[in-house]
């Protein structure tokens, strides 16, 4: 049997095509499972700063450190072995670039309320969702724009007393139902 340029051309094509579809569904699964796990993270978060006002700048921390590590964890079991630990020193370089840009505007320069660095915060995180879009497929881009909306939303038409409960609800269970969504993509 022979295969002729044109056959060949077009074989070799469909084949970089369902590599290319395979990456991006293991990237959809992998970003689903830490979707749906900074999802709980958000609810854990909410509830133990309405549990312990005073305690709630110390358990963000906490939490947000746990969620840092576990995130590093699933995403060494993730890559290729071949990457061994660069990846996962460029992965905690990105958490440190967006915890310190977040930091010099939200303590150093913004002088923000309570309510604006939530918002700032989540839709800081959110830009890191479009951000991904633009490299790993147009999933992240609809993630990060429709639950920064929402977030937008929240802030804007929600007074003090709904507006904590809202926000957990709308980073919570958006980043769980994107989480789940992405996982079947």
């Amino acid at each position: 049997m022979t295969v002729d340029k044109a056959q060949a051309g077009a074989d070799l094509a469909a084949i970089d095509n369902m590599v290319a579809r395979v990456k991006q569904s293991r990237i959809y699964r992998v970003s689903g499972n830490l979707a749906v796990l900074w999802g709980v993270l958000q609810f854990v978060q909410w509830g133990v700063a309405s549990a312990s006002p005073a305690n709630a700048p110390w358990s963000w921390l906490v939490v947000d450190a746990v969620g840092v590590a576990v995130t590093l964890w699933m995403l060494r079991r993730a890559l290729p072995a071949r990457l061994g630990g660069a990846g996962v020193k460029r992965q905690l370089a990105a958490f440190a670039l967006f915890y310190g840009f977040g930091f010099v505007w939200s303590v150093l320069l913004g002088h923000f309320g309570d309510r604006e660095t939530t918002v700032f915060w989540h839709t800081l995180f959110l830009f890191g969702y479009c951000l991904a879009g633009l490299w790993f497929g147009v999933g992240f881009l609809v993630i990060g724009l429709s639950l920064s909306a929402l977030v937008i939303a929240v802030y804007l038409l929600v007074g003090p007393p709904l507006f904590w409960l809202l926000i957990a609800v709308v980073t919570g269970f958006g980043y769980i139902l994107c989480g789940l969504w992405m996982r079947r993509a």
